[in-house]
């Protein structure tokens, strides 16, 4: 049975909860705000399918990329609203065009982090945009498998782990299936961005007349209208983290923005900085390929050496094609491409071989995390100290010559 000794050998896909015949794992949220698997051993049979389709424990060989493109979305509505290029919409759009199913990572109405099933156009937009957060995956193996078996078009988009997770929860291959990953930097608490979304929520309350009925009497998912992790409105380069709060008066509802640049915002800073990822991604063991995917998705940051022309600050991305499934998907949607060497562009995103280093405040940053702070802001800024004056002023500076954050 599963029994986890070691938290950074386990990555959190769930495969071994969904594949258990007796029912008997689930999964238990720990001091940071992760969850891992528990076994009822009075019910558990000892069959073993949960070590079988563990992914860590059963990895694949590492791959390649056959192909390399710079890509965009023509749809310049879709693009500014995506992370990157607004490729994956394209690819999801095919999908549904076909009568399938798109899996992916979308919002709830408490503004946790959750894989569902969409299969129509009008709640595509649930899946776009990056969610710096670790997605729960739920019962969606179990779907997909089921979609598959039931002979429909699958697209099945998570981080590497979750692509892997799904690959050894299935233990065949499907002609049905895409799977699409991205470069990944890690995943964040889901534990901390839900202390995050708490204190900024009652900020806002704090801010804006709290303490009158009608601001009191909206919950979690009324005052929080949107939240956009990669805001483009000043640029692709220069993208924002976004609140958007729903304020309530005698007069009625009006919207209200909070907009930070990401080196000045708390939860980005922590992510950023490595500081709150899972144990196992500072030793991720699908880097290099190893999720087996077949197509990877990334910023193309790197792109004004490689082509100028697809360089408009509005997002590029860069696409990987790992397999002769996925060359074929990608060749089914009509996106503005340019092809580029693998190579150079492999060396132009460090992330898709390299796991990210655990910072030194890691552990004490979980350690206040457990008394949770009020102020999320303050207490990320008290941390790192970046709110010296000496620091700020640098960071402006680095900002106004276009050099990226300045380290923690």
């Amino acid at each position: 049975m599963i029994e986890i000794e070691r938290k950074e050998l386990c990555c959190g896909c769930s495969a071994c909860v969904q594949r258990c015949p007796k029912h008997c794992i689930s999964l238990s949220e720990d001091e940071e705000g992760f969850c891992y698997p528990i076994v009822n051993k009075d019910v558990c049979i000892n069959c073993r399918l949960c070590e079988k389709v563990c992914p860590v424990l059963h990895q694949y060989k590492p791959q390649n990329p056959q192909i390399a493109y710079a890509a965009m979305n023509p749809n310049e509505h879709v693009r500014m609203n995506s992370s990157s290029g607004g490729i994956f919409t394209m690819l999801a759009e095919h999908v549904i065009n076909d009568n399938g199913v798109v899996f992916g990572a979308s919002f709830d109405s408490e503004w946790n982090v959750r894989h569902e099933a969409i299969m129509s156009m009008d709640e595509l937009y649930k899946q776009r945009g990056s969610k710096y957060v670790q997605s729960d995956i739920g019962q969606t193996y179990l779907q997909a498998e089921k979609s598959l078996r039931n002979g429909s078009h699958v697209l099945f988009s998570g981080t590497p782990c979750q692509i892997a997770g799904l690959k050894s929860f299935l233990k065949k291959d499907y002609a049905n299936l895409l799977t699409v990953d991205f470069i990944c930097h890690g995943v964040p608490s889901p534990g901390v961005w839900k202390w995050y979304v708490d204190t900024q929520i009652a900020a806002f309350k704090a801010a804006h007349g709290g303490s009158t009925v009608l601001n009191s009497s909206l919950n979690i998912s009324s005052l929080l209208k949107d939240v956009k992790f990669r805001d483009k409105t000043d640029g692709w380069r220069k993208y924002r983290f976004v609140l958007t709060f729903v304020e309530a008066s005698a007069e009625g509802k009006k919207s209200s923005v909070l907009s930070s640049l990401k080196d000045d915002n708390g939860y980005m800073v922590a992510f950023l900085n490595d500081i709150c990822l899972r144990p196992s991604c500072y030793n991720c063991p699908f880097k290099s390929g190893k999720s087996s995917s077949d197509i990877t998705i990334a910023d193309f940051w790197g792109i004004s050496k490689f082509d100028i022309g697809m360089d408009d600050d509005k997002g590029t991305s860069l696409v990987f094609v790992n397999s002769k499934q996925g060359e074929l998907a990608l060749n089914c949607v009509h996106a503005k491409m340019s092809k580029v060497d693998v190579k150079a562009a492999l060396q132009s995103n460090k992330s898709w071989n390299e796991a990210a280093k655990k910072h030194e405040l890691h552990d004490k940053f979980f350690k206040k995390y457990r008394k949770h702070h009020s102020d999320f802001e303050r207490f990320v800024n008290d941390l790192v100290h970046t709110n010296s004056l000496p620091k700020r002023v640098l960071r402006k500076l680095l900002r106004m010559i276009g050099l990226t954050q300045l380290p923690v």
